[in-house]
């Protein structure tokens, strides 16, 4: 079956790559059937471990091989990283504030339960844009031969960000359901915030096989997201729990994992 993977065009790996980040998306969203409320420690001990996953892999697949390609393709590296880094994060972070104007509109308007589904879906659904692009180009980087890019560097990367939307799919379908709706409607609202991230890998495998010039920058573009995501919303959300040092020894142990099956594999 490896062997099959193995294979495929890039851009049919991170195809398939990204349905199963999707997948757990689904499987998240699916414990509304289950339960009413998850065990608020295993969530956050979830995004704490996903959280060191994502910086781990950041920079092991995706920062680092960014670098070698700029050299190979005589760029000054320091400055196409740092470019694409800050732009994946300066792109996440407007992507915030509009969403959190639309939602003090929403606020005053007093508005259904329709524009709050929607509202719910769209924030989620903003972050899981970038984490496909960054599958897909870990995906298409393969194309290159790099010394730093591995599929097993890439598979892991897909694991990593699979792990943290099992929680995005709950934190979706939980509320709806608090709210009113039908466990159906709860569990297919909570799966469809996923369902971007294979269209997002297929064009960032796409434009990263068509312009290689832009390969450093889209990786880079891709850790800065990863790492504003992680900062912004993985790590605080996994601090609220009472056993904070517990919760921190979750995300180094995420970025020991990612770290270790990134370098012993590649």
């Amino acid at each position: 079956m490896l062997d099959s993977f193995t294979n495929l065009s890039p851009v049919s790996q991170a195809f398939i790559a990204c349905l199963f980040t999707w997948s757990i998306t689904a499987l998240g969203a699916s414990i509304v059937f289950f339960f009413k409320k998850v065990n608020k420690t295993l969530m956050d001990a979830l995004l704490g471990f996903a959280a060191g996953v994502m910086v781990a892999a950041s920079f092991f697949s995706l920062i680092s091989p960014a670098l070698e390609m700029a050299e190979e393709l005589n760029m000054t590296s320091w400055i196409v990283i740092s470019l694409g880094f800050l732009s994946g994060g300066v792109l996440l972070f407007i992507g915030d504030k509009v969403y959190d104007y639309l939602d003090k509109k929403r606020k005053d308007e007093n508005s259904s339960k329709v524009k709050r589904c929607f509202m719910l879906i769209s924030s989620i659904t903003l972050h899981n844009i970038p984490e496909g692009m960054a599958v897909g180009v870990a995906f298409g980087s393969l194309a290159y031969s790099l010394t730093g890019s591995t599929l097993a560097s890439a598979l892991t990367l897909a694991i990593g960000i699979g792990l943290q939307n099992f929680p995005e799919g709950s934190a979706v379908s939980l509320p709806l359901r608090r709210e009113g709706y039908t466990r159906s409607k709860a569990f297919f609202y909570g799966q469809l915030s996923g369902i971007v991230e294979p269209i997002a890998a297929v064009i960032g495998a796409l434009l990263v096989l068509k312009i290689q010039l832009i390969l450093p920058f889209l990786l880079s573009f891709a850790a800065g997201a990863m790492i504003y995501v992680v900062v912004e919303e993985l790590i605080p959300e996994s601090q609220t729990n009472k056993k904070k040092d517990l919760m921190a020894l979750f995300t180094i142990l995420g970025f020991m994992v990612m770290m270790i099956l990134d370098v012993a594999l590649s």
